[in-house]
Formats: C-alpha cells, sequence, structure tokens
C-alpha cells in the first residue's frame, strides 16, 4: 500500500527496490482449508485415497507440450509452487510447501498421449483422478495433453484437443487452477518471457492482520458452534462402506440462455441448486430406507475480494454449513428460502469468518487430531454430501496456447465418506454438471437419476455439440 507521502510516479521503482530486497521465500504454510483437506484422508488410513483436482480445459485444435512447458520454466523464476514438495520439520511444526534453488527446481511433468473418442478420453481423466499424487514425493501439479489419434478419424465425437491439469487439492482450489492457467497463457504468448511489467503480481493470500488474541476468540466461537451442529452424526450414501472403490466420476454440459431482462436467473443462486441436489439425494435416502437424519453440507465461500483474481495458491476457502432433512426438499421453493436466511445468518452474526480463522488453527495439531471438532468424525461420518457451485470461467483462459477454449470444467475426487459430491460451474453460455463418486458408494443408476433431477430443475438442455 502507498504511503501518501509517496508519489505516484516513485511507486514503481520503490515497488521494484524493495521486491529485490526481499529474501526468496521457500517456505508456503498451508492455509486452514488445505489443512482440512489433508486431515480429512486421515480418517481412512488404511486405504491410499486420492487427493486430486482436475481441470479439463477441451480446445478447438491440439495443443503443443513445448509451450506449456516453456510457459512453466518462465514461471518458475517467479513463482516455485508448481514444483513445491510438502514438508512437516517437526511433528508439532506447521506443514508447508518447500521449494529449493532456482537451478534446482524441476517443472511439473508434461505428459502428452492420442485418443480415438471422447470415451477413451474418459478412461483417462478418471486414471489422472485416481493416480494418487504423494505431495511428500512428488510435484503437487502434472499436465497431461490429449489430442486425436489418426485411428479417430470417423468415430463418434473425436478429442480434437484436451488440456488436463491434475494436482493435489491442498495446493490450490479451482480458482487458483484458473488462475495459474491464465499465468501461463500469459507467458506462452510473450515467448516464455515475464508477461508484467516491474514486479511480479502476488501468488499468494496477504498475511493474517488481526491480532493473535482476536483471533483466538473468533477461533473459540467457531469450535462451538462446529460442536453444536448436529446431535445426530449425519448419514451419507458411504456410510457402512468397508471397502471403497475408485473415484468415477460423470460430466454433461448444458446450454444455459440469459432470462429475457438480461436479469440473471434464481436458478444461479448456490441455494436453489442446493436445494435441487437435495431434493435428489432425498430420493437415494428413501430408495435405500435412511432415517431423515438432517442433511449437513458445507459450502465454500471464496475469500477473495471481489474482482481480484489473487491468490493463486492455498484454498482461499471458508465454509457454511447447510442443514435441512431429506422430508424438507418436498418444496425446493420455500428450502432454498430456508437455506439462503441459513446463509445470511452465518454472514451476519460473522460465522463464516469464524469458521476460516479456526481452520488456521489447525497447523500446530497433528493431522489425527484435526478433525475432532466436526460432528460424526469419530465414527468416521463427515457430511452428508457435497456441492459446490464453482463459478464462471474467467474470460483469460478462453483462449490458450494458440488454441481457442470450448470449455473449462473441473473434477475434485471425493472421500469414501460421504461418497459422492455435485459440483457446477459456468464458461461462457455452458454450464458443466459434474458428480465424482466412490465407486461401491452409489450405483450408476442412482448417478444417472441425480443427473436427470438436477436437469431438470435446473431447466437445462443438452448441448449437443458434445
Amino acid at each position: 500500500m502507498l504511503s501518501r507521502r509517496t508519489s505516484p510516479g516513485t511507486a514503481p521503482i520503490l515497488g521494484s527496490v524493495r521486491e529485490s530486497l526481499k529474501r526468496p521465500t521457500r517456505r508456503l504454510p498451508l492455509r486452514g482449508a488445505d489443512l482440512v483437506l489433508m486431515a480429512m484422508r486421515r480418517l481412512w488410513p488404511r486405504h491410499r485415497l486420492s487427493n486430486n483436482t482436475l481441470m479439463i480445459v477441451e480446445c478447438e485444435g491440439p495443443i503443443a507440450p513445448a509451450r506449456v512447458q516453456q510457459a512453466f520454466d518462465g514461471l518458475l523464476d517467479f513463482c516455485a509452487w508448481p514444483a513445491a514438495r510438502l514438508r512437516r520439520p517437526f511433528p508439532w511444526g506447521k506443514l508447508h510447501w518447500a521449494v529449493g534453488r532456482r537451478a534446482t527446481l524441476v517443472p511439473p511433468p508434461v505428459r502428452r498421449v492420442s485418443t480415438a473418442s471422447a470415451a477413451e478420453l474418459h478412461v483417462l481423466l478418471e486414471a489422472e483422478l485416481n493416480g494418487t499424487i504423494d505431495p511428500w514425493r512428488d510435484p503437487p501439479l502434472r499436465v497431461l495433453i490429449v489430442d486425436a489419434g489418426p485411428e479417430s478419424a470417423g468415430t463418434e465425437a473425436p478429442v480434437r484437443g484436451c488440456l488436463v491439469f491434475t494436482w493435489c487439492h491442498p495446493l490450490m482450489d479451482p480458482r487458483g487452477g484458473q488462475n495459474l492457467l491464465a499465468h501461463l497463457a500469459d507467458f506462452d504468448r510473450h515467448d516464455g518471457k515475464a508477461p508484467w511489467r516491474g514486479a511480479p503480481p502476488s501468488f499468494l493470500a496477504d498475511p493474517e492482520p488481526r491480532p493473535l488474541r482476536e483471533r483466538a476468540r473468533m477461533a473459540r466461537r467457531s469450535v462451538d458452534y462446529m460442536r453444536s451442529l448436529m446431535s445426530v452424526s449425519p448419514v451419507s450414501p458411504g456410510t457402512g462402506l468397508a471397502s471403497p472403490g475408485p473415484v468415477r466420476f460423470r460430466r454433461e454440459r448444458f446450454i444455459e440462455r440469459e432470462s429475457p431482462t438480461g436479469a440473471p436467473p434464481v436458478r444461479r443462486d448456490i441455494c436453489w441448486r442446493l436445494a435441487i441436489v437435495g431434493k435428489a439425494m432425498a430420493e437415494v435416502w428413501q430408495k435405500r430406507g435412511l432415517p431423515d437424519v438432517p442433511f449437513l453440507v458445507p459450502i465454500s465461500v471464496d475469500l477473495r475480494r471481489k474482482g481480484d483474481p489473487e491468490p493463486t495458491f492455498g484454498n482461499a476457502l471458508a465454509f457454511h454449513f447447510a442443514r435441512f432433512k431429506p422430508s424438507d426438499t418436498h418444496d425446493v421453493i420455500a428450502l432454498s428460502r430456508v437455506l439462503r436466511q441459513q446463509m445470511a445468518e452465518a454472514v451476519r452474526e460473522g460465522q463464516i469468518e469464524a469458521n476460516a480463522v479456526a481452520m488456521e488453527f489447525l497447523q500446530y495439531r497433528p493431522l489425527s487430531i484435526m478433525l475432532r471438532d466436526l460432528p460424526g468424525t469419530s465414527s468416521g461420518e463427515t457430511f452428508s454430501f457435497n456441492c459446490a457451485d464453482l463459478g464462471d470461467v474467467p474470460p483469460a483462459v478462453r483462449s490458450v496456447f494458440g488454441s481457442a477454449v470450448e470449455t473449462v470444467y473441473h473434477v475434485p475426487a471425493v472421500l469414501p465418506r460421504p461418497g459422492i459430491g455435485v459440483f457446477f460451474n459456468r464458461c461462457g453460455t455452458d454450464s458443466n454438471l459434474v458428480i465424482s463418486w466412490i465407486e461401491g458408494a452409489v450405483s450408476d443408476d442412482e448417478v444417472t437419476r441425480i443427473m436427470a433431477v438436477v436437469r431438470e430443475g435446473m431447466g437445462w438442455n443438452h448441448d449437443e455439440r458434445r
């Protein structure tokens, strides 16, 4: 921030001097949401569970691997975190991403494969989703480029060009993945050289300005709130699943049209979408004879300032916890109003902010006891299901590495419990709906039915182009 004594003309010079005097940062502590993502896997210590997130960028033409590699080489001169490793100096020390000197950094691996059809592409994507990244030994990010092989001529829905980013989820959230892609595209447009003048942008969140005592009071309030959320542990499709299978996903692409007045339709509201997803899940509950125990669903809240794309690394998320019974889903309109009121009260009472602060205090806890304040974790239960709206893809990534982008969507891995998650995002006029699930938690028929209920509730039409 500029001092009042600093004239605007000298600001860039002083900024460059300050940046040059800083010591290189080689330790990036995990944020609160990152720590929760690490700790959740510890509920199943005997299973090697995926903690991956995919970002799939479908392009109109092929992507040259050399261009992606050159962009990463340029980025690593200014931002080393794509080549970091996870470290913890002591059992009670801070978990952090660590990097060495620039000469020792190896860019994330970029692989290229050819495939003949969209069906074969889906098999590759599920393999990426389940190809567990060990953040202690492996780069936390890898890139796969898929294009159409010669044998694809004449087949249905051939793959033209696809860029797949796979990362260990604690490295960044989906919006951070989009920011990273935009930075790499900028480097590519500048032949691997820095695309900005003067000091580089900030890739990380600003330090917490509030004093420790104030944050401690907020954290205690959050802990009391979490302990009061549920008198009964939540039930999920994964409840009782003894041997979880691999993560699978299904994605459908729809056309979303604006209303005649130009106002955004109510169906874009996360409370409406959650109500529709809840209605679909209530059918699963009824079919299985599960009790009418209240759903507990974490709703992610982006902590970034509106209009500000940074930070890129670290999950810049807080959480609101929605609660409603399966029987409440009979009236979706009334339920969406109740959910909206819940969220408004949480914002007004500062509960979402307190939850974000409390997660930061997990950094000195062992992973095995980080989640003891969550209802149900003593029995391995977490939430009823996952649901998130990942928002709009920014215009900055509509053209990458010399190819126009058709659509971008994200596929997060889910845990054995709850066992299923429903995720929305938009790219231009396209709406993508993704369901991730653990094989064994739900059946293919149940996933098909959930897709149908959400599609009907959203009033979407299939995009016939794909």
